[in-house]
This record gives structure tokens, C-alpha cells and sequence, in this order.
């Protein structure tokens, strides 16, 4: 599927890739350990700084909250029901899934998409090892979603659309494969303050 057009900034093509293979890199890292790569509390303490439910970061499995990194808890927005079809967009190595997994139970599906193949490696190895079997984790290439029209609940993500230089089409393609009446239920982080000169045309700042 060609990518749409909305890239903020007047990104070129190439700026675009050089900024994706930066954020594929950090998170290569982060897929191994999230400690001492962020400015705020990552891993288990993290999750429980942000209040995940504690039974949901008591069974996890560790691997899953070493390479934990989200920005705020999206399940405190909106019930996740039983039966749900639910996307993570930028999935990271999985938590957000397996609390997911739990939440939408057997009849449900979860499904996760993030650009670094570490992540999906991750993802796939942790919820395998966690017994969980509702799941779909696909890597992608671009903000385009591998999915069809109308075919999710919900849609959550965590700390991921800042990554993008181009979310006007991080937004498109949310609505796009949500149902009617379907839900985004998100945490991220703004900019508050212009960037200094030094890092405004530097791929890396986008990773950060």
C-alpha cells in the first residue's frame, strides 16, 4: 500500500527513512532494557508509577517490563471489554498487549504493529512464553496499518505518535481501521519548547 501523504515539517523521503532508522535503532536497544534510556520511570516501576493494575504487572513476564517505556496507561481511559478487537500501534515489546490480551479474553483478538523488528521479536517470544494466544504482532515499515477498513474496537498507543514525522497519516490510518463509534484511547508526550538548534535537523531528536 503506497504511503499517504502528511508528513509534518516538509520531511523529504530520505530525512523520513534517516529519522525511522534512528528510532529503529534506539528501540533495538530498548528492546533489551528501557533503563537508563528515558527521562522518566521505565520497567516495573514504570508501570506501576502509572498504575497499571497490579495482578497485570505481577504476572507478566519480566521481559515484557524490563523493555517497558510508555508514557501513561491507555486502559485508564475506557473499558476494554470482553470479545474486542484491539490494535496497539507501536506495540514496543508487548505489555500493553498482554494487559490487552486479559482484558479482551478468548473471543477477543489483539493485535500490535511497531517499526523495529527487535520489538516484534520481543513481543512474539514474551506473549508465546506467557501462554497467550489471542494476539497478531506484525512489524511495519511506515505509518500505514496492514490492516482493512472498519476492523477494530479500539485503538491504543503509548508514547509512539511523537516518533512520527508524519501524524496527520498516523491519524488517518487510526480512524481508517476503526470501527464506527470505535475508540483511540492514547498517551504521548508534546513539545513544549522549540528544540535547541543543534538538534531540530537531526534524525536522532526524533528518538528521543
Amino acid at each position: 500500500m503506497p504511503e499517504k501523504s502528511g508528513c509534518e515539517y516538509g520531511v523529504s523521503p530520505e530525512d523520513r527513512e534517516a529519522i525511522r532508522n534512528s528510532i529503529r535503532q534506539k528501540y533495538a536497544e530498548v528492546s533489551i532494557s528501557a533503563g537508563g534510556k528515558f527521562n522518566y520511570p521505565t520497567g516495573r516501576i514504570g508501570a506501576e508509577t502509572l498504575r497499571y493494575e497490579p495482578d497485570a504487572i505481577r504476572q507478566a513476564p519480566s521481559g515484557l517490563l524490563e523493555s517497558f517505556c510508555g508514557v501513561g496507561n491507555p486502559f485508564s481511559l475506557g473499558e476494554i471489554r470482553p470479545g474486542a478487537t484491539l490494535l496497539d500501534f507501536g506495540c514496543g515489546s508487548g505489555f500493553d498487549l498482554f494487559v490487552a490480551s486479559r482484558l479482551v479474553g478468548r473471543a477477543g483478538l489483539v493485535c500490535g504493529v511497531d517499526l523495529t523488528k527487535d520489538m516484534i521479536d520481543q513481543t512474539i517470544s514474551h506473549l508465546d512464553h506467557a501462554g497467550i494466544r489471542n494476539y497478531e504482532a506484525w512489524q511495519i515499515d511506515s505509518e500505514i496499518i496492514p490492516y482493512p477498513d472498519n476492523f477494530f474496537d479500539v485503538v491504543l498507543s503509548n508514547g509512539v505518535i511523537n516518533l512520527s514525522p508524519c501524524k496527520l497519516t498516523c491519524f488517518r490510518e487510526i480512524y481508517r481501521v476503526l470501527t464506527p463509534g470505535g475508540r483511540m484511547q492514547f498517551a504521548d508526550v508534546i513539545l513544549e519548547h522549540d528544540l535547541p538548534a543543534d538538534m531540530k535537523d537531526s534524525p536522532e531528536a526524533w528518538s528521543q
